[in-house]
């Protein structure tokens, strides 16, 4: 299939590209190349990506263009010249904390952009169209683990609210026009190539520096931390797995639309994780406890057995392996 992956130059954009090149598909691939966190390790991706591509002999299965969602014609001229069969959106401005301080970034990106490329996908009709949501569209859910029919009205930051919007405008869209959409709400994905504003990327680092960490709530939050190999086998299983018309007299939908978690379904404490950490570099973090910080939840859990009675999914990763195979990968990257 001809795929579009939006941020494609990110962090899962990045392993997923990989995967499905890997698998036979032609990939376009778009990125804005912001600078919420160092480009240079977006470029170093695209770099292994096509390395990756010259090493496989698929040169003419794989193209990348720098688009922004948010710019209308710049999106519309990529549809107008090419026929995708399938699309997925990982492109969004990320970070809960960032949008406390800069919230118009997150509007323009994960709101206007997304509505953008909803456009787009209506006026050229796609097999399946596939979006990340987050976990922190649940909030402060009392009830867990997470399941995706929970009430998800109470965000509590504007990074959250974005990704609830999105799951709204999907909806909407899917209903009018016909759309087959999946949405897949990611719990804490971790691993190699991952985000520098990242709770393990910056404990990593300031291992390696001597440095102290920050440990928000003295490290008794929960996590459902999920590897990015898991994660990608995941949206894989998914590609040609359309949505069946949503089942509920409640909602009377004839839209063919599906919420999914996609997560570990193990979490583990942040001081469990931080140990793992600890372990793989051989060196004792300096703590720096601090409290619960505004827009952080004290617990993610996700209820996976949707995905995994549709799919078979099931994450195979453990916690230990995943933090090894990350500083692994830390220290070869900086040369450690």
């Amino acid at each position: 299939m001809k795929i579009l992956i939006t941020g494609s130059a990110g962090f899962i954009g990045y392993h997923l590209t990989k995967k499905l090149l890997s698998e036979g598909h032609k990939i376009f691939g778009i990125d804005n190349l912001n600078e919420y966190y160092d480009v240079e390790l977006k470029n170093a991706r695209l770099k292994k990506l096509e390395s990756y591509v010259k090493k496989s002999d698929i040169q003419n299965e794989y193209k990348f263009s720098k688009v922004d969602l948010s710019i209308e014609n710049d999106l519309k001229d990529l549809f107008n010249e090419n026929n995708f069969d399938v699309v997925i959106n990982l492109a969004a401005q990320a970070g809960v904390r960032y949008s406390l301080k800069n919230p118009q970034v997150y509007i323009d990106s994960n709101i206007t952009g997304f509505v953008n490329l909803l456009e787009q996908i209506k006026s050229n009709p796609v097999q399946h169209f596939i979006f990340a949501s987050s976990s922190s569209v649940y909030g402060v859910n009392s009830i867990q683990p997470f399941k995706s029919s929970d009430n998800t009205d109470y965000p509590i930051s504007l990074y959250a609210a974005s990704k609830k919007s999105n799951e709204l405008l999907a909806h909407s869209y899917s209903y009018l026009y016909g759309i087959p959409t999946t949405g897949l709400r990611f719990f804490t994905v971790y691993g190699p190539y991952g985000r520098p504003d990242m709770a393990y990327y910056k404990f990593t680092e300031a291992i390696f520096n001597n440095k102290s960490i920050d440990i928000y709530n003295n490290g008794k939050m929960l996590r459902d931390f999920t590897y990015i190999d898991d994660i990608v086998e995941g949206i894989f299983r998914l590609l040609e797995k359309n949505p069946k018309k949503i089942d509920s007299k409640s909602t009377n939908s004839d839209a063919h639309y599906k919420i999914y978690n996609i997560g570990n379904n193990n979490p583990v404490t942040l001081e469990k994780f931080i140990n793992c950490i600890e372990d793989s570099c051989g060196i004792k973090a300096n703590k720096n406890p601090l409290p619960m910080q505004p827009g952080d939840v004290p617990v993610t859990f996700a209820d996976i057995d949707e995905l995994i009675s549709d799919i078979e999914f099931q994450p195979k990763t453990s916690i230990d392996d995943g933090i090894k195979n990350f500083v692994q990968w830390y220290r070869e990257f900086n040369n450690i």
